[in-house]
């Protein structure tokens, strides 16, 4: 007979790698202090698709409890490493963001920021992390389901695009970020 943890969403195969890559985006994010531009720019551009792929293979699950999910993601602790990274991109953390839902109301193009979408991504793997790495079943059902919205909803588009710019800052023709730099 299998044990009910089996069957559970939380325990599924597809989670459990999806914790693992969110866990690593985390560590990573951890050891900005001991990076370069190139570094960060190299290793997000490896991780975050396939943080995406991993957020979108998430099962559906039901709320257990009342949809409040314990936030471990400090504004301190946001605001430090959206400022490490933006120290590290410089003139690159901005980019135009054709596919922000408030462009239909903009005089003109909308700037985005690669380090507070990075950061932003950062705040929902963090809380998912180390909800589950209490262990509560109805904790880790419901962080389950919240973090699989907030993809649907924000930040999986937010990963898109902040991939997208940082495609542009190791490709772009006229400084391209090269082994050999």
């Amino acid at each position: 007979m299998p044990s009910p943890e089996s069957s559970s969403p939380v325990y599924s195969k597809n989670t459990l790698e999806f914790i693992a890559v969110a866990k690593s985006y985390c560590d990573v994010l951890d050891t900005l202090d001991q990076m370069e531009k190139e570094r960060l720019v190299e290793v997000m551009l490896r991780l975050l698709p396939l943080l995406y792929l991993k957020g979108s293979l998430l099962p559906s699950t039901e709320l257990m409890g009342d949809g409040t999910v314990e936030a471990f993601a400090t504004e301190t602790h946001y605001g430090l490493l959206a400022e490490q990274m933006a120290h590290l991109l410089e003139a690159d953390d901005a980019y135009v963001n054709v596919y922000h839902p408030d462009i239909a109301l903009a005089d003109g193009a909308v700037a985005s920021s690669v380090s507070e979408g990075l950061a932003d991504i950062w705040q929902v793997m963090y809380d998912v992390v180390e909800v589950f790495r209490q262990g509560y079943d109805e904790a880790m059902n419901d962080a389950l389901y919240v973090c699989k919205e907030a993809f649907a909803g924000e930040w999986g588009a937010t990963l898109l695009n902040v991939l997208r710019a940082l495609h542009g800052i190791r490709y772009t023709e006229s400084a391209p970020l090269t082994d050999e730099e």
